[in-house]
């Protein structure tokens, strides 16, 4: 099974979001992608704004828009810090026979060799670095004092290309906080839930 995993705060899930994943799952032939909100990310201490119940209710509603797409709650369940390379460790722990596939921004990639373990990540899964259209080709280079020159040109030919799409998370809830328009930022179950709850009204 070729198996996506995407991590990342989802706070919100936006369109972007799904757009990336779609991208991934058509250019890389995945069998299934998972959506894996992070407890706590290492490069973003403060946390998250939505608490981990509201960001995993608004990601099933993301989820529930393709039959491939599904949401895990490994890094939710472990708590504290989550670190890519012990979640994939699990995952394929639980999944022996899996090949997993982690996509990620560009900019993503810049950051990559200061992860926690960040040889093992890439050793445990291929990089889809997505190459979105509005910004420059992304440095492999980077990559070149943790991998070998085998699994470096295995990571190039995995980019993912994908069409602009200038959203962010940050972007919707300070459009929220600010009562401009986001609606159109997110799937509309995903909106409603929001308005619902009340959720960022208060964030910048």
């Amino acid at each position: 099974m070729r198996l996506g995993i995407f991590g990342g705060s989802f706070d919100p899930v936006h369109r972007g979001h799904l757009v990336l994943a779609n991208c991934c799952l058509e250019q890389a032939s995945l069998d299934a992608l998972w959506f894996v909100p992070a407890a706590r990310q290492p490069l973003k201490p403060g946390g998250p704004i939505a608490t981990d119940a509201h960001r995993l209710a608004m990601l099933e509603f993301a989820a529930s828009s393709r039959p491939k797409f599904e949401v895990s709650t490994i890094e939710l369940d472990r708590g504290g810090i989550s670190y890519t390379a012990e979640t994939l460790e699990t995952i394929l722990q639980r999944h022996p026979k899996a090949e997993l596939f982690f996509p990620m921004g560009a900019d993503s990639l810049a950051d990559l060799p200061h992860w926690h373990r960040a040889a093992d990540v890439c050793r445990l899964a291929i990089p889809l670095v997505v190459h979105r259209a509005e910004n420059s080709q992304p440095d492999f280079k980077v990559l070149e004092k943790i991998v070998s020159t085998e699994r470096l040109e295995q990571i190039r030919q995995s980019q993912i290309e994908m069409p602009a799409t200038p959203i962010s998370s940050t972007q919707i809830r300070k459009q929220i906080a600010n009562r401009a328009d986001w609606e159109d930022c997110v799937l509309p179950a995903v909106a409603e839930y929001i308005r619902q709850h009340r959720i960022y009204q208060q964030s910048s």
